[in-house]
């Protein structure tokens, strides 16, 4: 059984690696996340690598009805895969194995804390005016229109 740090530790991997799937850091998380699987056998980590494409791949072709669950799934699925693979290490093997992918992640995981699929937005703060009659909106579903403001009657000044 893993201690809360490192269940912590597979649950921001998995997350990470899910969030960076379609993004300028993917290759190189991808590339070091298999690494890590692999630890020294080239057929192993080659089976990761198609393991990470096909979850890349199953994240980036669901719709937007279908895309939050597709990346729950995916973070549970590694997440779960990072778990089982720390449990099976010795203890002395598993606080390395931990720190190899703290290092990792560090290294090659998106650090902006939000993530955004294609044709998002990603930011931290984003402050969204109005002025002259427009509209704003965060999130429009459907369609939208701007128009002139009706103008008051002549009695309501």
């Amino acid at each position: 059984m893993l201690d809360q740090a490192l269940i912590a530790l597979a649950t921001s991997a998995g997350t990470a690696l899910v969030g960076a799937a379609g993004t300028d850091a993917w290759t190189g998380l991808r590339q070091a996340v298999a690494r890590w699987f692999g630890r020294g056998d080239a057929q192993r980590e080659q089976t990761e690598l198609e393991r990470l494409d096909q979850t890349a791949a199953s994240v980036l072709a669901a719709d937007r009805a279908e895309a939050e669950r597709a990346r729950n799934r995916q973070e549970g699925v590694w997440q779960t895969r990072i778990e089982a693979l720390l449990e099976s290490l010795d203890a002395a093997q598993r606080e390395q194995a931990a720190g190899q992918l703290r290092s990792l992640l560090a290294q090659h995981a998106p650090q902006s804390g939000v993530v955004a699929g294609p044709g998002g937005l990603a930011a931290n703060t984003v402050d969204i005016r109005a002025d002259r009659g427009g509209i704003a909106g965060g999130v429009i579903h459907g369609g939208a229109q701007a128009g002139s403001p009706p103008l008051p009657d002549s009695h309501q000044g």
